[in-house]
């Protein structure tokens, strides 16, 4: 069985660790995807905005990011403590992802987000991939799975809002009922 481990800055170690215990002995590839976007705005207003050529910005960030990837993907692969190979991809992680998963027999993934159970617990890159990856995709949690189940969300999906629409001022008890949908100022008065 092949398996792709997604690893990031933030999330390799649980990663890893689910490919110990659900793969002890498959063939393991450690992806790492670095997100072009910071890197190229940056060598953009360098030369747009700025009006000038050269490595600017953009190329101290893609340095930084090659130097993150090397470590992470080094720490992974030190963790794992077997042979695997390594890949690093360049570009949006989430469409980067769903294309190295092709032909995988598992990708492992982990939440992205706060440690809150529920919608808000997969970023948006991983919720693409979890949408889009042409293999079963084990998701893990960054660190301890939160206990308990989670909280029911409002009905209609919605926070309320703190002071009802946006035209009428709040109200207190004593004030009487908010005001309706065609209630508003009195129409102007023309002078003579």
């Amino acid at each position: 069985m092949t398996v792709l481990v997604w690893v990031t800055q933030e999330s390799w170690m649980a990663c890893v660790d689910a490919a110990l215990a659900r793969a002890p002995a498959d063939d393991v590839t450690l992806l790492h995807v670095t997100d072009a976007g910071a890197a190229d705005a940056a060598h953009g207003a360098f030369t747009a905005l700025l009006g000038r050529a050269g490595a600017g910005p953009g190329a101290q960030l893609e340095a930084m990011a090659e130097t993150a990837a090397t470590e992470v993907l080094a720490a992974a692969a030190a963790r794992l403590g077997r042979p695997a190979r390594q890949q690093r991809r360049r570009g949006r992680p989430e469409h980067e992802v769903v294309q190295a998963a092709r032909g995988a027999d598992l990708l492992i993934v982990a939440r992205q987000g706060g440690a809150e159970a529920g919608p808000r617990s997969l970023g948006k890159a991983a919720r693409f991939v979890v949408d889009h990856a042409a293999c079963p995709v084990l998701l893990v949690w960054p660190g301890p799975a939160p206990e308990g189940p989670p909280r029911p969300p409002r009905p209609g999906g919605r926070p309320k809002p703190p002071h009802g629409p946006k035209h009428s001022p709040p109200h207190g008890p004593g004030d009487g009922p908010p005001p309706g949908p065609g209630d508003g100022p009195p129409p102007a008065q023309r002078l003579e």
